[in-house]
């Protein structure tokens, strides 16, 4: 039995008869983060739990019906392509931001017009890369302007691109948007420690939009990096609802026949990426065999079945299976530590090596490929960082190979995902002149015969090159209190003005 298992039945025995409910008198709902969020500011912080901020607490000019797939209009309340690289929209009206500010168009140009200034270094340039600019046509009426056609916009502007009000974050700037965040969303801040703790309160001024307003009063949210300490509160009642429960600890818990359990697809995808180009130092990654050695040297079925499981499974594409132009039907790489010990005896490394490994999250996940190409010759010491840490250290070239993954930002297209990592930009590890010229042409034509193509092109040699190991789809298991109503969706949004008491 795992120590995991372990944990999770002694905590039953100790806790579950004296089980408390949600603090449903109070109306606060009580959640838990896995990692740290370095900044409440969306466009300086790629993780999951940033972007569940954002959907909370701002509002983009669209909105995606989780349910139907439909973009219905948000802070917009109609839209018009004007020509394929002009978009007019006309802004709902009596909308104000959290500290009174009247929204307006003043309000969208600015925050574009930021956001796509390289000088101001946000931090995920494929979410807002693509546009050019913003120009007023009067108080309600924006036009935005594209820098070439691109087919992924109303995704993008119904999910990480949030608005921000003007004049306040000209007075404050990121930093201090990233502890007293200002938005229109359904929820607003009331407190915030840093990276620890954020409780916002319904935002009682919110308009009717598609959204709807919060019927949760107060939603209480820690950081708790041990999933062990967060299922044992949620034994004992302080917290009331978890997501990302591993598969063992949701099966227990299930079994229990006390909570509800949902299991759901996610877009998230996990990979290992190689520092094909050579950004960390001279390293055996820069060999095309050595990496075809460590895709063939991995059991990635075995890793699905015994750790991930769900309805996860094995892909071969730099993207998600669900995503626009994310093509399947790729050259893959069989279990074969044989072949891969040939491969890396043909490249000079008949002994093996030794490298340094790095990850974040689902560390069984990364232990279990250590012990994979450990059979076949490949030591690997690990680092197991913060994720903001290990981002950063990433975008600056100092990692040589990697365990990550990437949840698109929910965004239902390869663009997301594929065009983040291979187009040149910070965590591009292979910097393929061709790639990044199939992946600029793709993004910037409306033919979706001719886009899906080159993006096929794109992703094939990704695999025939191996500068990522695509390991699988991602699950998420969703554990509710006995008291709590949520409907959990299938891009790993968590939406927290979506909550309600039974």
């Amino acid at each position: 039995m795992t120590p995991a298992r372990m944990l999770l039945g002694s905590t039953c025995l100790a806790l579950c008869a004296g089980m408390a409910s949600a603090d449903q008198a109070s109306g606060t709902l009580n959640l838990a983060f896995s990692k740290e969020v370095e900044t409440a500011d969306v466009y300086f912080n790629t993780a999951r739990e940033g972007l569940l901020l954002n959907h909370a607490i701002w509002d983009g000019l669209l909105y995606r019906n989780p349910e139907t797939g439909a973009y219905e209009g948000n802070l917009a309340t109609d839209w018009t392509w004007i020509d394929p690289t002009t978009i007019e929209f006309k802004l709902r009206e009596g909308v104000t931001f959290h500290n009174g500010e009247a929204f307006t168009a003043d309000d969208v140009v600015y925050t574009v017009d930021y956001v796509t200034n390289p000088d101001n270094g946000v931090k995920n340039l494929a979410n807002v890369m693509w546009m050019e600019r913003a120009e007023k046509i009067d108080d309600h009426t924006v036009r935005l302007i594209l820098k070439a056609p691109f087919p992924a916009a109303e995704d993008f502007l119904a999910g990480p691109v949030a608005i921000y009000p003007d004049e306040y974050y000209a007075e404050v700037g990121p930093q201090g948007m990233g502890v007293a965040p200002i938005g229109t969303g359904p929820l607003k801040v009331a407190e915030l420690d840093p990276g620890k703790h954020f409780v916002l309160e319904a935002n009682e001024a919110y308009f009717d939009g598609p959204k709807g307003a919060s019927a949760i009063d107060r939603i209480d949210i820690r950081t708790i990096p041990d999933v062990n300490t967060q299922i044992a509160e949620f034994f004992n009642g302080t917290l009331d609802f978890l997501w990302n429960v591993p598969a063992d600890q949701a099966e227990k818990l299930e079994a229990m026949g006390r909570y509800e359990v949902v299991n759901a697809p996610a877009m998230r995808v996990g990979y290992i990426s190689m520092d094909a180009a050579g950004r960390s130092g001279d390293s055996p990654l820069t060999d095309k065999r050595v990496r075809q050695a460590i895709y063939h040297a991995i059991d990635r079925q075995t890793i699905l079945d015994a750790l991930v499981k769900g309805s996860s499974k094995v892909v071969d594409s730099a993207c998600a299976p669900v995503q626009t132009a994310c093509a399947q039907d790729l050259p893959s790489y069989e279990y074969d530590p044989e072949k891969a010990k040939a491969l890396l005896a043909e490249a000079g490394y008949a002994d093996g090596f030794t490298i340094d490994f790095y990850a974040y999250r689902d560390r069984p996940y990364a232990e279990a490929m250590m012990g994979f190409l450990d059979a076949v010759g490949i030591k690997t010491n690990l680092n197991y960082m913060q994720y903001a840490a290990l981002r950063e250290q990433h975008r600056k070239g100092e990692v040589p190979m990697t365990f990550l993954t990437w949840g698109s930002n929910s965004v239902a297209d390869a663009s997301a995902m594929t065009a983040e990592f291979f187009t040149g930009g910070p965590q591009d590890d292979a910097r393929d002149p061709e790639i990044i010229d199939w992946i600029q042409q793709a993004d910037s034509t409306t033919d979706k015969e001719k886009r899906a193509g080159l993006y096929k092109q794109a992703l094939t040699k990704i695999v025939e090159e191996a500068y990522w190991v695509p390991l699988f789809t991602y699950n998420v298991n969703y554990v509710l209190g006995p008291d709590i109503a949520y409907t959990p969706t299938d891009d790993e949004i968590v939406r927290f003005f979506a909550f309600d008491w039974k």
